[in-house]
């Protein structure tokens, strides 16, 4: 079953031709195809070294039949317009392909169970050999787990991957310290959602540890919207006598809203307040002023949730959060 023809220069290509070119038997190519144990990293290079010059392709349904196994990967994924939630999209993608496995998503409301339930059904029904939640809340992964038994499932930014977004806001927490803020405000995401918890679980801790006095919070959907919406309460905080001098905003697109909203109601950033987003989008270094913001190794998560429902060895944690400083930040006005 595992030979899947592909039709290169020399006519059908197959396992045989495979083994022919590798030096190797057919047997071995197999279980190279296979993900089999027991194959030695430079056979397994060789093997897939001929593949690709022969042009070989794997048949998957075939393969899925005979292994019980469909090499494809389900993703489970809330509002794909907003960045974070897409960009988690093309890089399991990404990370996946590495490991010779393709994805398959599917939408869901992440608030509503049944939603998420239906997408799960989806994808189990294509006999994917794992989940992997982005934008979950944390009721929706631990239910996703009791209802796929002998699927493994995991979910991005999550576990082990809520390390690193609780370690970016306490930066832009500690950046903002660094320029004389005392009193600083944030714009936080929707509730429940486990990047929210771990950025302002980051973003407390940080303040504590820096002596810091926390200004109002309020909260938004992650759309650039929802934080133009709440500008004229933020300007009234950063306007009162002794008020927050900074505000860090939990995704950038929210923290675009934010500032538009204050320069319609007169304030210049960041003579007036600084502004901190989170995710360091594509579009963030051309806001006016531009943003200072959160990078994430959002690759290297990727990396890490496909190797959990794998069952692989954990690959080179992510990269550490980083800070880009750019022009929506200054020194507070003494």
């Amino acid at each position: 079953m595992e030979e899947s023809a592909a039709r290169g220069p020399r006519g059908r290509v197959g396992v045989r031709e495979v083994a022919a070119l590798a030096g190797v038997s057919t047997q071995t190519v197999s279980r190279v195809i296979n993900d089999h144990p027991g194959i030695r990293a430079e056979t397994r290079q060789r093997v897939r070294d001929a593949m690709g010059t022969l042009g070989y392709r794997v048949n998957n349904a075939a393969r899925a039949l005979g292994t019980s196994r469909s090499r494809t990967l389900g993703v489970i994924a809330s509002d794909a317009t907003l960045y974070g939630p897409s960009m988690g999209i093309a890089a399991l993608e990404a990370a996946a392909r590495r490991e010779g496995r393709w994805v398959a998503t599917a939408y869901a409301d992440a608030a509503d169970d049944a939603s998420v339930d239906a997408a799960l059904q989806h994808l189990l029904a294509q006999g994917v050999d794992g989940v992997i939640v982005i934008a979950a809340h944390e009721h929706t992964v631990a239910g996703l787990a009791a209802r796929t038994p002998g699927v493994p499932v995991a979910a991005l930014h999550a576990g082990p991957g809520a390390a690193p977004q609780a370690a970016g806001a306490a930066l832009a927490v500690q950046h903002l310290a660094e320029l004389g803020h005392r009193h600083i405000a944030r714009l936080g995401g929707p509730a429940d959602w486990l990047e929210e918890d771990a950025r302002a679980a980051g973003f407390t801790r940080a303040l504590t540890e820096h002596g810091l006095t926390a200004g109002p919070t309020w909260t938004g959907d992650w759309s650039a919207a929802s934080g133009a919406a709440v500008a004229g309460d933020v300007a009234d905080a950063l306007g009162a006598v002794g008020g927050a001098t900074a505000v860090v905003v939990a995704n950038d697109q929210m923290a675009l809203g934010l500032m538009a909203g204050l320069a319609s109601v007169g304030l210049e950033l960041p003579r007036d307040a600084s502004v901190v987003g989170f995710d360091d989008t594509p579009d963030a270094a051309f806001y006016r002023p531009a943003l200072t913001t959160i990078r994430l190794d959002l690759a290297g998560e990727a990396r890490r949730c496909v190797a959990e429902v794998l069952g692989l060895a954990a690959p080179a944690p992510a990269a550490a959060p980083e800070l880009v400083v750019r022009a929506s930040t200054a020194a507070a006005v003494a």
